[in-house]
């Protein structure tokens, strides 16, 4: 029953990504007087269809195949591959006839609608659930912060406790430190409390002219800049991973490795990323109360392949309402800062600097995430994270993606000289090889990963 709720949370999630990223293709299409052939949700590979059925001139259906779904537009050399329509004169009501503005607006239709979706649900859930924040007492409390490589480089040390920014008592000190007010003043002072020897000692750390450029490349990084100290326990052990193999179970707690104690989460990220490739003795405390000793081999990028859940502040949070306009505000920034999440993370796939292996996650990764208990909160999380992903993805310049359609109507529209029908064809060919290899190494990646390769 449980692999049945994650099954079809993301068979309905994916649902309505497709339908919607479809959808805006097809209205932009038939909005311009475009001929739209079909419209399907999932692939109807080899001609299998689930369910059809005819209206005008377009074919509504389902096929069996979910990995996506596509509409078949009049008169444009898509996935299709179908170059028959274009042996004749383009007719008035095709794709090709139509100026490169219209033509652009088709293709960029399914981006926006994702990226639209993306906004709509993050502004919802910022409305209906608010922002939370764990208010500076609690965290001064609970052991300081936790500073991290760029912190420790301008006199922060782990463990202190932020009194006051420019000598006003701090209150939310995530909201107070990033506020571009203090951010651009002249002069910023930190007054930190300090374990000295035995005793307690405020400290003022006055932050460099060139502050803005340090914590700049800090956001760049894996680390914050410095965060609360999050004891965590284990949420889930991703399958085939280190973690999993050794053994680790939802709900353990790791307490050091090599016996390093591990002060919160992002110590112990310190401590992985140090260990790196090598095989450590992880001490662990199990829901019981029962200690172990498991031997975990940390991956090359310093992780061992589990979803932490963070605790230790429960019932300390404040919760922070905010009216429609805030919303909107804030869904709109919560989006661009996940495309731009996305953008680094494929970066560093590209670059090499992260493994893809460890870094990609294809359907049976995705629909993992969604859990085996129907949770709408989490669920219209995950949808709308996908829908910024997907919306970024396809909107690369790659052929056979939106992007690589955008990528030949530019030139067009700068050169003002419309792209060969046989580069369009051939690279619809490259870009389809490039999808459809990219497709089959995620999907070695997601088997892997549950053969625990």
């Amino acid at each position: 029953m449980n692999t049945i709720i994650t099954i079809l949370q993301f068979i309905l999630a994916l649902g309505i990504l497709v339908t919607l990223h479809e959808l805006g293709h097809f209205l932009a299409a038939r909005a311009f007087g475009i001929k739209v052939e079909k419209f399907y949700l999932f692939f109807d590979a080899w001609g299998i269809k689930l369910f059809k059925f005819k209206k005008g001139d377009t074919e509504y259906g389902i096929g069996w195949l979910p990995l996506g779904g596509y509409v078949k537009i009049a008169g444009m050399v898509d996935e299709s591959l179908d170059t028959n329509q274009l042996k004749s004169e383009p007719e008035a009501w095709e794709f090709r006839s139509k100026p490169a503005w219209q033509r652009l607006i088709v293709m960029v239709g399914g981006v926006l609608v994702n990226l639209l979706l993306g906004i709509v649900i993050i502004t919802g859930l910022t409305y209906t659930q608010g922002d939370s924040y764990i208010p500076n007492d609690a965290i001064n409390q609970k052991g300081g912060i936790y500073a991290g490589p760029a912190a420790r480089q301008v006199g922060f040390l782990t463990g202190d406790k932020i009194v006051a920014l420019n000598g006003k008592p701090v209150v939310d000190l995530l909201g107070e430190f990033g506020n571009p007010n203090f951010l651009v003043a002249d002069k910023k002072a930190v007054t930190v409390s300090r374990i000295v020897a035995v005793s307690s000692k405020d400290t003022v750390i006055v932050l460099p002219n060139n502050f803005e450029e340090i914590i700049s490349k800090s956001l760049k990084g894996d680390m914050p800049f410095f965060a609360p100290r999050y004891q965590f326990e284990v949420k889930t052990a991703v399958s085939g991973g280190s973690a999993f193999k050794a053994g680790v179970a939802e709900g353990d707690k790791m307490i050091a490795i090599d016996s390093l104690p591990v002060g919160s989460f992002f110590e112990f990220k310190e401590i992985l990323t140090k260990k790196a490739g090598r095989t450590a003795s992880f001490e662990i405390v199990s829901k019981d109360g029962s200690r172990s000793k498991k031997y975990i081999t940390i991956s090359e990028e310093g992780t061992i392949g589990f979803q932490p859940k963070f605790i230790g502040f429960e019932g300390l949070e404040k919760k922070i309402n905010y009216g429609l306009g805030e919303s909107v505000v804030k869904g709109v920034e919560k989006s661009f800062t996940l495309i731009s999440a996305n953008a680094k993370g494929l970066g560093k796939v590209v670059s090499g600097k992260t493994n893809a292996k460890n870094s990609l996650a294809g359907p049976i990764g995705i629909a993992q995430m969604y859990g085996s208990t129907w949770d709408w909160l989490n669920f219209w999380s995950l949808t709308a994270m996908l829908s910024l992903a997907l919306a970024f993805m396809n909107i690369l310049p790659i052929p056979a993606l939106d992007g690589g359609h955008v990528m030949f109507l530019m030139y067009e529209i700068i050169t003002r000289r419309p792209v060969n029908e046989k580069v369009l064809y051939i690279g619809q060919i490259v870009g389809m090889v490039i999808l459809f290899s990219l497709i089959a190494f995620i999907f070695w990646v997601d088997i892997a990963r549950v053969l625990g390769f």
